[in-house]
């Protein structure tokens, strides 16, 4: 059976995004085409990049790198639940892709965003980074938008088409982590 990795993007105190991601895992874990996990990057806490070594040469030195890089070895692939902070995903995401390279190489990855823009140009920007770092990112997309499927900006209540869309997500996701197993 497939292992996906749901990854929560944001570290933020009060984030949205603890409810978008145990959301997408709770719609996730209602199929039975793989094993889903929630992966919360405040339970790695990981530093601003500390290791000496490019990630590419694998050479890691830091017990939260190597418990990291573990975590994300374990997996065939990936949904990535990212806020959207001025145009670009949050600078935790983008951190703690930056600690690895192997790990996420020939594994697929999908994107939820959040934001005023429904976290579009976040998923953008992930999609650039996926592409460096030789996954495969699918086409369908989930975006939510911080006016119309959170309360107040903050009580999340997504409206009710959107599971539709997770699962159109996970169909891909699961497609291809399925289709690039053989190349690990």
């Amino acid at each position: 059976m497939l292992n996906i990795g749901i990854i929560l993007g944001s570290t933020r105190p009060g984030r949205n995004g603890e409810a978008v991601a145990r959301w997408v895992t709770d719609i996730a874990k209602k199929r039975n085409d793989a094993h889903y996990e929630l992966v919360d990057l405040a339970d790695f806490n990981l530093p601003l990049l500390d290791e000496p070594i490019p990630a590419s040469m694998g050479q890691y030195s830091k017990p939260h790198t190597i418990a990291w890089s573990q975590k994300i070895n374990s997996f065939d692939g990936f949904v990535f639940v990212t806020p959207e902070y001025n145009h670009a995903t949050s600078g935790a995401l983008k951190n703690a892709v930056d600690y690895l390279f192997h790990e996420w190489k020939d594994k697929a990855a999908g994107f939820v965003g959040y934001g005023g823009s429904g976290g579009a140009r976040a998923i953008e920007n992930l999609r650039l980074i996926a592409g460096e770092l030789h996954m495969a990112d699918v086409r369908a997309q989930v975006g939510l938008s911080l006016m119309t499927d959170f309360e107040n900006f903050s009580v999340f209540k997504p409206a009710a088409h959107h599971e539709a869309s997770v699962n159109t997500m996970l169909d891909q996701v699961i497609a291809w982590s399925g289709a690039l197993k053989a190349l690990r």
